[in-house]
Order: structure tokens, then C-alpha cells, then sequence
């Protein structure tokens, strides 16, 4: 008994410790009062080497490390590009083709470069790195290291001593080099190829300097770009160096704000090229070298990934000004306040929704999307059909951050492939009666609880050249009916697989039923939701689909090398212009040919021959009629079923502040800020131990006790007298 109650007494004195974490607290105690955001990761990122990571699970992270020269403006819409390494957004200048300059005015025909002069900010340094360190005689101090120089070196922190220095712009034009480089594949080569002056050539001259070094037996060796000039781009002092362009291309300057175009230190490429690192994982992909606010202190993929302030940061100051109704919403309190405000950012893997969902509502993790499970938990709908958070939310004081997407996500057909891909009238119309029988209108009901549209071609709304209502409409797959699109009859479908010779989904070739294979990501129980009902869809026009789940890295690897029949896909806009859309159906952009974004490998020469007219132009009446056209073209060969534009839905605790959605800018983090102290209350307060259940347990098992021990010791009582009797 007297256990009983010393257990009880040691529970209520814990549970009333307020100086203790809460039980169930999945971090340390010694980061309780920290500085620190919270999120998570549901994929482990490829590539952290800035020209070639191209995913939106990798520019999470590569968004706070490195500094191109602009970046977008964190409160503005619509969305305006400032400074970030550069001292101004550059305005390029015209010349013929003998290099004179040209008036502003000049029209594109007689326009034969853009020049952008790009000035840097002064002080400028890199992040503390073993790449930078200087032994005493003056010389790198991990170059040329032995067995013995890498002996207890099994990641990047292994290596003791750190250096710096200060951003030059030939780090600049280096990493443009890179583009080009023959044992990296930038997904953004074929596109830049097009423009940069001489970067197509440059690209042969590497390839030729590579194969000498394999014919030497030296394949692995350091490969130093700074000995092949690239003719169109030129250092001109340590604060400035030009990009030349072909003809116009007024959309070069969002790249700019891009990590493809952030310095990157030769130093590091050289570091990096050091034999026996690369076995140790020790890579520019996996330990980036930045410039920015923050750098990648732990990187455990299968557990966490932690950004830390870089303390040799050039520093930035907060917004002064943007919509109207950001200062009534608290944006503009932090006005001219140097950032970064957090310390650190901890990203741990979450790979389904309900656990990331709890740890949020426990406030573990500082803000969350909402999983379709959580969404009647988390949102309800006024009587004028507005969108609200629940009255539990509300208590808590979480807010909630809505945007339309500049996104869209689709089914890609690969268009290689010998049974759904080609131009052949057999295949359009195979694509076509898919194309109606995938409900998505019915998958946005069930699986995004109505947070999106069914998308009617390749462009966003929001994006220029995107039509609304019956003129937008996709009249291959829609009929406009009672002032609203409608999805054509399964029926109509079934005449089309007909017609295209699978008729009730029999191969009238062969007489054998039709197979289809979807290539997609799947990490649990809500992928293998989506997928099932993605077979009953394939189903309704009686063919099989078979889904091939696999993870992101060797989803991409089968994209990549043509070898995806079908495949679910996305894209968020890099940048505001509809040609960050349409060049994702550009022939040239293939991505088995060229390595491009073109994952489809989809090509057509009339819409091609109209990209390369759209591309250039200023937004008008004349884009708008090619524009339209193009996504006639497109909307007619179904290279993508176009699947939904998303609506996005943000929720963000009440400690959490400066949180505004932003759909094109990533580097936002420097921005945030935490109220440490008030998370750290509220933790306690909604995390206590609730132990009431498990004193009355202990209470009950108490009494059974005594009136146990009361029964033993009576029964022991009547033994006694007994054996004094002498009868049993």
C-alpha cells in the first residue's frame, strides 16, 4: 500500500514539475526555449548542388542557402523581383550583330544579344566550410588528401578547421559554367543552351576536355573550368561581370532569381573533387556552400535535415511595405529589422500525413497543410459558403493562410512509348477517351475536399494567357452546359476507345485486353487511396492499369530515361510568365533527348514554331491569340490528362509570425519569426499528462489489494487454529 502511494505521489509531483518538458516533447530538453522552427519532409531530397537540383522538395533547402542575384519581393503581389547579391534588378541592353548598341525600342528581328550587366553587393562572404581552409604555408589545407589526411572522415564536420571568403563575380560565372558540365546533367542546359552565347559549344568543348582526362586514366579528376572561357559570359571586375544573350528573352531575369544561377566558389568544386570523399558521400549534393542566411548543418534523410544560421551572412533587412492589408494583419510590425529572425530550422521526416497532423496540434511542428483525413477537423464552411476554421482551432489561436497555386499537377503520357504515345490518329484518341473517364472533379471531391479546379490545359490561373469560363474550357474532354463545364459521358469515352481499335478495352489486333502501367511515388496510405481509385477510373473503359510504386529518386531515373508509359507529375511556377508553363510541352526540352523538363518527350512542330514566337513577347492581345492556339493544339493531341489547379490551405500556430503564402518566392524563411517563450507555454498547457485515469487504476488495484490481503490473512488465521486442534 505504501507503494502504491508513493507511485501516486510521484506521478502528481511530475506531472505539476513546470520546469520539465512535457512526456511526450519528440525534441531535446536543452532546445525547449530555442530559437528554432519546427516542419517536416516527406522525401529525402537528390540534389542540393545548384545546378542540378530542380524538385520543390530540395529548394526548401537550397532557397536559404544560396544567393542568386534577385529574388521576389516577400510581401508585394503582384509578385515583384528586387535584389538579393545584386545591387539592382539589371535592365539588359540591345545590340545588332556587330555589338553595337541598340535603342530600347529596337524590334526583336534586329535585336541579335542582350547584354545584363549584374553589380554585386559588397560583403558578401561564404558559409564557415573546410573547403576555405588554409594550411600555414599558404595552401588549401584539404587538397590532395592522402588515406591518412581522410581517417575518421565520414562526414562534412569530421573535417576540423573552416575558412571563408568573399563572393566574387567570377563565382558567379563559374557556377554558369557548370551548366554545361559533362558529368552533371542541369535540367535547365537545353533551355539555357538556347540563349547563353557560346554555352551550346561550351558544352563539346568540356566533353572533349573530360574524354582526354578518361583517356588518361584520370575520368575522376578535377575538371577547372576557369582554364575554357565561356564567350558569353564575362568578368569584368570582382563586383561585376555581364551575361550575353541571343535576341531577346525578356524572361532571362527571372532565372536570376533562381539557386541555378547563385556563385558558386571554385574552391568547393575543387574540394569536392578530392578522391575517397565521394564514397564518404561527401558532396556539393548532399553539403551545399552557400552565401545566404542559412547553411545545412545535419543532413540525415531518413531522419532530420537542420539549416543553421550562417554567421557569416551579409545580413538583409525586413520589408517596409506591401498590400494593404498586411499592416492590419501584423506583416509589417518587424519593418527594418535586420533577418534572419530564426536560429535554426529542424525538418524531420514525416512520410504520412496523421502523424505530422498531431504533432502540429500538439505544437511540435510550427505550421502544417491539411490532409484531406484532417480537413473536417480543421475547416468548416459559413452559411455563404466561406471558408472558416473550426471553433477548436480557433481556441488555440492557429490562423489560417489561403492562395490560389500557381500550379499544376497532371498524368503525362509518355509519348515514346508504342501504345499511348505518337501521332497517330489510333493513339490521340486512346489518350482522349482517358482523358474523360479520370473524374477529377470527383477525385478534387474525395481526395482535396474541393481545394482545387479541374485543369482545362497547361496554363494556371493567375498566369497570363489562362482563360476563364466557356472560353477556357477544354471542349475535347468538357461540353459547357447551364453556364458551367461538364465532363463528357463515359459513353463518349467508350466510342473513342473504340475508335481508336480497343473496343470494350480489347486489343481488336490482337484480341488481347489492353495494359497500361502508371509509374508513380507512393509513401502510404494515402497515395495507395489515390492509386486505387485511379484504377477504378482506368476501369470505367474496362482497361487494366497497373501501378508501378517506387520512390521519388527512382521515379525521376524512369522519367528520365523514357522508361514511364505513364506517370504523375507537377509543376509550381518558377516564375510568373506562362512560358515557365508552356515550355514543359516544348519539343526541344525533351527530357530523354536533351535532358530537359519536357517529360512527355512530346513534340509538334506548329506548337513549337508558336512557343518560340510567345516566348518573347510582352503580354498582349497578340500573346494571348498564340497563347490560345497553343493550348488548342495541346488541349487536341492529350500529351497530358490535365489532371487540377490546386487551392492551398495554410495553417500556422499563433507564436508563429511575418507568415504570408508566397507561391513563387522560396527563401521566405529568413523572414519568419517565433515567439519561443509563448510555444513553450502552450506546449505545457496542451501536452500535460493526463493522469487522473491511471491514479483511480491505481486506487482500484489498492482496495483489490487490501481486501485481498484481508482474505489471505483470515484464511492464514483459520490454518492456525486447526493445526492447535490437531484436525485437518
Amino acid at each position: 500500500m505504501r507503494v502504491l502511494v508513493f507511485v501516486t505521489a510521484s506521478l502528481l509531483l511530475a506531472a505539476s514539475g513546470g520546469c520539465s518538458s512535457p512526456w511526450n516533447d519528440p525534441y531535446p530538453a536543452a532546445d525547449r526555449a530555442g530559437n528554432t522552427l519546427y516542419s517536416a519532409f516527406v522525401e529525402r531530397p537528390k540534389h542540393l548542388d545548384p545546378v542540378q537540383s530542380y524538385s520543390s522538395n530540395e529548394i526548401t533547402f537550397t532557397a536559404q542557402i544560396y544567393t542568386p542575384p534577385l529574388q521576389y519581393h516577400y510581401l508585394k503581389r503582384p509578385y515583384t523581383l528586387i535584389p538579393q547579391a545584386a545591387v539592382d534588378v539589371p535592365v539588359p541592353w540591345f545590340e545588332d550583330a556587330q555589338g553595337r548598341r541598340l535603342p530600347e525600342d529596337t524590334p526583336q528581328a534586329d535585336v541579335a544579344f542582350s547584354v545584363y550587366e549584374i553589380h554585386l553587393r559588397p560583403g558578401m562572404r561564404y558559409q564557415p566550410h573546410p573547403a576555405f581552409a588554409i594550411a600555414a604555408d599558404g595552401k588549401p589545407r584539404y587538397l590532395e588528401l592522402t588515406a591518412a589526411g581522410l581517417s575518421g572522415v565520414y562526414q562534412l564536420r569530421d573535417f576540423r578547421e573552416t575558412g571563408t571568403r568573399t563572393v566574387t563575380a567570377a563565382d558567379f560565372a563559374y557556377q554558369i559554367k557548370r551548366l554545361a558540365h559533362p558529368r552533371l546533367h542541369s535540367p535547365i542546359f537545353g533551355l539555357m543552351s538556347e540563349y547563353i552565347v557560346g554555352l551550346k559549344e561550351y558544352s563539346g568543348t568540356l566533353k572533349k576536355a573530360n574524354a582526354a582526362l578518361a583517356a588518361q586514366g584520370r575520368g575522376d579528376a578535377w575538371l577547372d573550368l576557369r582554364r575554357y572561357p565561356l564567350t558569353g559570359v564575362e568578368v569584368v571586375d570582382d563586383a561585376t561581370y555581364r551575361i550575353r544573350l541571343k535576341g531577346k528573352y525578356p524572361q532571362f531575369v527571372y532565372w536570376l532569381a533562381m539557386p541555378f544561377f547563385a556563385p558558386l566558389p571554385v574552391e568547393a568544386d575543387r574540394f569536392y573533387a578530392e578522391p575517397g570523399l565521394v564514397s564518404r558521400n561527401i558532396t556539393l549534393d548532399w553539403y551545399p556552400v552557400g552565401a545566404g542566411p542559412y547553411m545545412l548543418t545535419v543532413n540525415d534523410p531518413n531522419r532530420q535535415m537542420v539549416l543553421e544560421r550562417n554567421p557569416n551572412f551579409a545580413g538583409e533587412t525586413y520589408p517596409g511595405e506591401g498590400e494593404a492589408e498586411d499592416a492590419a494583419d501584423g506583416l509589417l510590425e518587424d519593418a527594418g529589422k535586420p533577418i534572419p529572425f530564426i536560429d535554426r530550422a529542424v525538418y524531420s521526416l514525416e512520410k504520412e500525413s496523421i502523424p505530422y497532423w498531431n504533432k502540429f496540434l500538439q505544437g511540435y511542428y510550427d505550421a502544417s497543410g491539411i490532409s484531406s483525413d484532417a480537413f473536417d477537423q480543421a475547416i468548416q464552411f459559413g452559411s455563404g459558403g466561406q471558408v472558416m476554421l473550426t471553433d477548436d482551432m480557433r481556441e488555440k489561436g492557429i490562423s489560417l493562410k489561403t492562395a490560389v497555386s500557381p500550379s499544376t499537377f497532371y498524368m503525362g503520357f509518355n509519348m515514346l512509348d508504342g501504345v499511348v504515345g505518337g501521332d497517330t490518329e489510333r493513339a490521340r484518341k486512346l489518350r482522349r477517351a482517358i482523358s474523360i473517364a479520370v473524374d477529377y472533379e470527383e477525385f478534387i471531391s474525395i481526395f482535396s475536399n474541393g481545394r482545387g479546379i479541374a485543369a482545362q490545359g497547361p496554363l494556371p490561373p493567375g498566369i497570363f494567357g489562362y482563360r476563364d469560363g466557356e472560353a477556357g474550357i477544354n471542349r475535347y474532354v468538357y461540353d459547357w452546359i447551364d453556364g458551367a463545364p461538364q465532363r463528357k459521358p463515359i459513353e463518349t469515352a467508350k466510342l473513342l476507345l473504340d475508335e481508336a481499335g480497343y473496343a470494350g478495352g480489347t486489343d481488336r489486333g490482337t484480341g488481347a485486353p489492353l495494359l497500361l502501367y502508371l509509374d508513380a511515388t507512393a509513401r502510404g496510405p494515402d497515395d495507395k487511396s489515390r492509386l486505387d481509385w485511379l484504377r477504378k477510373q482506368f476501369n470505367k473503359l474496362n482497361i487494366n492499369l497497373v501501378v508501378r510504386a517506387t520512390d521519388y529518386n527512382r521515379f525521376q531515373e524512369k522519367v528520365i530515361k523514357g522508361n514511364a508509359q505513364i506517370f504523375y507529375s507537377g509543376w509550381n511556377a518558377d516564375y510568373p510568365d506562362p512560358e515557365n508553363f508552356l515550355f514543359l510541352l516544348h519539343g526541344p526540352q525533351s527530357k530523354v533527348k536533351s535532358q530537359g523538363e519536357n517529360a512527355s518527350n512530346w513534340e509538334n512542330a506548329e506548337f513549337d514554331r508558336l512557343f518560340d514566337r510567345m516566348k518573347n513577347m510582352p503580354n498582349g492581345d497578340e500573346r494571348q491569340e498564340i497563347i490560345d492556339r497553343m493550348t488548342e493544339i495541346t488541349r487536341r493531341e492529350a500529351p497530358w490528362l490535365w489532371g487540377l489547379n490546386p487551392k492551398e490551405y495554410g495553417l500556422s500556430h499563433v507564436w508563429m509570425k511575418n507568415r504570408k503564402p508566397n507561391q513563387i518566392a522560396n527563401n521566405v524563411l529568413k523572414y519568419q519569426r517565433i515567439d519561443a517563450a509563448q510555444r513553450a507555454a502552450l506546449r505545457d498547457q496542451w501536452n500535460g499528462p493526463v493522469l487522473w485515469p491511471l491514479v483511480v487504476a491505481l486506487m482500484v488495484l489498492a482496495v483489490f489489494g487490501l481486501v485481498a490481503r484481508g482474505a489471505w490473512r483470515r484464511r492464514e488465521r483459520g490454518k492456525g487454529r486447526l493445526d492447535v486442534d490437531g484436525t485437518h
